[in-house]
């Protein structure tokens, strides 16, 4: 597991929190768990449909990855999402080059125990009662299930609306209400040996307004953080249901 030094300068990212950067900001995080598979959100939030380069440095001997975040107006896009094992590294740098001109955007950390600093963010218990609980840009939900089964539904009337679910050290993309053309290009990006395993970080997609699935609990954390724009979450939901 790799870790690195950090300039005075950066951003102190430890809570994984939300947080705006600009040309030339910098933000570390150094608090990366072993066998814990953590993603990084990243929205284009320039108000303009200029693309942003963000940079993620993972390892001192692995140049760093590239992440393109498209723009759009409004503020309205998709999240790029860029994924890394605690297990290859306790630490992360993510930066907006100097050179990006009036490019910007919003990143947060996601996993079973990120971020823990949710201010800018929705962080709720699922309940497992069947409700169907808004799923709104900005929603993370959590649940610890029982030893017992369990169906899981995530509902959206809007095409292509796109969440991830975080165990311990797997993640899934899961599109629901799929397009023709299916996730942009480069929008998931798996970094560093462990994410790469097979079965670390899966897509899961249906052409159908919904997405149901068993689960097993087992007394581990469960979480379920949405990845998309605010319109296209506006009419998502997400259920938990005891069987």
């Amino acid at each position: 597991m790799e870790s690195f030094a950090i300039a005075t300068s950066q951003t102190n990212w430890n809570g994984g929190q939300r947080i705006t950067l600009e040309a030339g900001d910098t933000a570390t995080c150094t608090t990366l768990r072993p066998g814990q598979l953590y993603g990084i959100f990243i929205y284009n939030s320039a108000g303009s449909d200029n693309n942003a380069a963000v940079n993620v440095v993972w390892s001192n001997s692995q140049p760093p990855a590239t992440i393109t975040v498209p723009g759009t107006t409004a503020n309205a896009g998709l999240a790029s999402l860029g994924f890394v094992s605690g297990t290859d590294t306790q630490t992360i740098s993510v930066s907006l080059p100097s050179n990006s001109g009036i490019a910007q955007v919003e990143v947060w950390l996601g996993s079973v125990s990120m971020p823990t600093n949710t201010k800018g963010l929705s962080n709720s218990k699922l309940n497992d009662n069947g409700e169907q609980y808004p799923f709104n840009k900005y929603s993370r939900y959590y649940a610890v299930p029982p030893s017992k089964w369990m169906n899981l539904t995530i509902t959206s009337a809007i095409t292509q609306f796109i969440s991830c679910q975080f165990r311990e050290d797997k993640a899934v993309v899961i599109v629901v209400n799929e397009t023709s053309n299916g996730l942009l290009s480069g929008q998931v990006t798996a970094m560093g040996p462990t994410a790469k395993e097979a079965g670390a970080v899966t897509i899961t997609a249906t052409q159908i307004q919904s997405i149901s699935s068993n689960l097993q609990g087992d007394g581990t954390q469960w979480v379920w953080m949405d990845a998309d724009s605010q319109q296209n979450s506006q009419s998502a939901s997400i259920s938990l249901q005891s069987l």
